[in-house]
């Protein structure tokens, strides 16, 4: 038996499988986020650790035998997250999250220290990246920033408190700005950048490797007598890759969670900085992986659905299944500023074209038409990084939603599959991960690709409008950013 455990920003889920990789249990656990201040996020890193738990021990619950069989633990987590644990193994003060905004102007000061940090890391640097954070730490926080012996991503403080190792993979290292994403290392002249130094990093692993055991103690607790490994893992998009066998050149996924993802497996290093193409190793050895990334997908759709007091599932159902053309309305989601193509922490996000005759399903259909846009930003970005998506794999909550998915392909151009397993996620490809670092086996022999339930192909009466509305939506960024300086 196999383990898959993703950290959200939402909540924590664990995924059961057998050696088949069938899957035998599933159960989650909600989390908190705290904002303190507008455009802050961060988490208690103890919250994980207490989620965690619940988790794997309702498992154990449903499925006792199943848990005391586990050889193998693959781990799944929100990416950038700053936990900075002290010399005594604990955390220093609360995460800093990935959709935090707080250090934009730090990015400045990381380029400034060391002009070629682009062309190391491959990417451009940003506020929800976790360097920029350590920057701000130590000019507003310095007591906190000396008492820094570590620094771990979200996933990698629970793989502490699991196995009492401090490790990480390669993809979700990528996305500290640390890593030199091509030679797969941490960078000294980026950790310098930052007045951090390799000690305070985590040992590296590939996402396949195993990186230690469960503490003799965790795993009594756990009910886990075979004190499995634990497997390096990935950053929840590389391990939702893994989940849908998207390892190979080309292939790609669409994530439609709180934020957005159109994710690209390459087998070469293909960067684009200038349009904020995320270009990060892949949780497998020897591939990389590029991303556009979108702060609010879903976030955009609950913002939406809390003001108008009604749920986001029954807003959307509202509007039926058929596609015509897009809403009058046109929206921007930059809720919490944007990262693909704009790479911009300050802007924040806009409704227009709005009359006497909007209401909630013309404002719905708004917030479904702009995140679509928005994957369809990311994707002219890929293009220019020399990338060619023919089709794409639908995961996240929003692809429960027939008509999103048919926005998504008209705006795209693509078909969009659904994969018949239903929303496997991150959580099932860690724990694809976990059978590999405990097994050995080949990872192109199990990643492979879950047999496909339907495609969302585009809708060609509508094609013609969507291209006109997306023509305005480009040109919204450009016309109000400078409000926002």
């Amino acid at each position: 038996m196999y383990l898959g455990l993703d950290f959200g920003t939402s909540s924590v889920k664990g995924v059961l499988i057998d050696a088949r990789q069938k899957i035998i249990a599933t159960a989650s656990a909600p989390l908190k986020v705290s904002r303190p201040q507008p455009g802050w996020s961060e988490q208690a890193p103890e919250g994980w650790w207490k989620a965690c738990n619940i988790v794997v021990k309702t498992l154990g619950k449903m499925k006792p035998k199943a848990i005391a069989a586990v050889e193998g633990i693959g781990l799944s987590g929100q990416q950038h997250g700053a936990t900075l644990i002290g010399k005594d193994g604990k955390a220093l003060r609360p995460c800093i999250l990935w959709n935090d905004a707080r250090s934009f102007a730090e990015c400045a000061d990381i380029e400034a220290r060391e002009p070629k940090a682009r062309a190391i890391s491959g990417n451009i640097p940003l506020a929800g990246f976790t360097a920029p954070k350590l920057v701000w730490v130590k000019k507003h926080e310095p007591k906190v920033f000396d008492k820094v012996a570590k620094v771990l991503l979200p996933k990698d403080y629970i793989r502490l408190r699991m196995t009492g190792e401090y490790a990480s993979d390669m993809s979700d290292s990528s996305g500290t700005y640390w890593l030199d994403v091509a030679k797969r290392d941490w960078s000294e002249k980026l950790l310098a950048a930052t007045d951090m130094s390799i000690d305070q990093m985590p040992k590296l692993y590939e996402g396949t490797d195993a990186t230690g055991q469960l503490t003799a103690a965790v795993a009594k607790a756990w009910g886990m007598p075979k004190r499995p490994v634990v497997a390096g893992g990935g950053g929840d998009n590389a391990a939702a890759a893994c989940g849908i066998g998207a390892v190979t050149d080309n292939s790609a996924l669409v994530s439609i969670g709180t934020s957005g993802v159109m994710f690209v497996s390459n087998n070469t290093f293909r960067p684009n900085a200038g349009r904020a193409v995320h270009a990060f190793c892949h949780a497998v050895p020897g591939t990389w992986h590029q991303m556009g990334v979108i702060l609010s997908a879903a976030g955009s759709l609950e913002w939406l659905a809390g003001v108008l007091g009604s749920p986001a599932p029954k807003l959307i159902s509202k509007l039926g299944t058929k596609l015509a053309a897009p809403s009058p309305a046109l929206m921007l989601p930059y809720l919490s500023g944007e990262r693909t193509p704009v790479a911009d922490a300050q802007v924040r996000g806009l409704i227009m074209g709005i009359g006497h005759e909007a209401d909630h399903k013309s404002l719905t259909h708004a917030a479904l038409d702009a995140v679509a846009f928005a994957f369809r930003d990311s994707l002219e970005a890929l293009k220019d990084a020399g990338t060619e998506v023919k089709r794409v794999t639908a995961v996240g909550g929003g692809s429960k939603s027939e008509l999103w998915l048919k926005i998504i392909a008209t705006v795209l151009g693509v078909p969009v599959d659904l994969p018949a397993a239903g929303d496997v996620g991150g959580a099932f490809g860690a724990a694809r991960l976990g059978l590999i670092a405990a097994t050995g086996a080949d990872f192109r022999k199990v990643l492979t690709a879950p047999k496909t339930a339907r495609t969302i192909k585009p809708e060609p009466k509508a094609r013609d409008a969507y291209e006109e509305h997306y023509r305005r939506y480009v040109k919204i960024y450009p016309a109000i950013k400078e409000i926002y300086r």
